[in-house]
């Protein structure tokens, strides 16, 4: 039985790595399927993701393509697992607290009964902050799975914690939440 994906990508300079793992996921039988925030749309083209999972992106909570269906539920129920790769700081505090604003968060108030993962991206001091960390509890007791971020030269010039986790690690850790 194929595994159905629901990615979220959010803004992050990371975002084209979201390529990467579509590409290594349908390599491995799953579907995917991508939800992107407005600001991601900016570092990576919903036409990427779209050719690499062969699926629509979907960008906008109220585009309602079925009539009889809201999106942002019924996107949902397709789906075995729900993983965000990158996770900004602002979409990580969004999903921690309740905040419902654009299609990703939407949707993540929705998932449940699956394995649902998150992968941080952003700079060190913003990773370290305690209000961060407090949402990343806060979202590990709600029943996500941090990948935890490396540490590496960031995009800024600083270095330390903070970095997306490489492609072949996030595809690892779905595969093994999935198994």
């Amino acid at each position: 039985m194929t595994k159905r994906i629901l990615l979220g990508v959010s803004a992050s300079i990371s975002a084209y790595k979201s390529a990467d793992i579509v590409r290594q996921l349908t390599k491995q039988g799953c579907e995917v399927e991508v939800i992107m925030t407005r600001h991601s749309t900016e570092f990576i083209t919903p036409l990427t993701l779209q050719t690499l999972s062969r699926k629509t992106v979907h960008t906008d909570v109220m585009a309602e393509p079925i009539p009889d269906q809201i999106n942002h539920i019924d996107i949902v129920k397709r789906h075995d697992l729900f993983v965000v790769a990158p996770a900004s700081a602002n979409i990580i505090g969004k999903i921690a607290n309740g905040i419902a604003d654009d299609m990703l968060s939407t949707t993540a108030l929705a998932v449940h009964d699956m394995p649902k993962l998150i992968a941080p991206a952003m700079n060190t001091y913003m990773y370290e902050n305690p209000a961060m960390q407090a949402n990343l509890v806060k979202l590990n007791q709600y029943g996500y799975h941090i990948i935890e971020p490396r540490e590496s030269l960031l995009a800024c010039g600083d270095y330390g914690k903070g970095a997306l986790a490489q492609p072949d690690v996030i595809v690892d850790e779905i595969l093994k939440a999935l198994a």
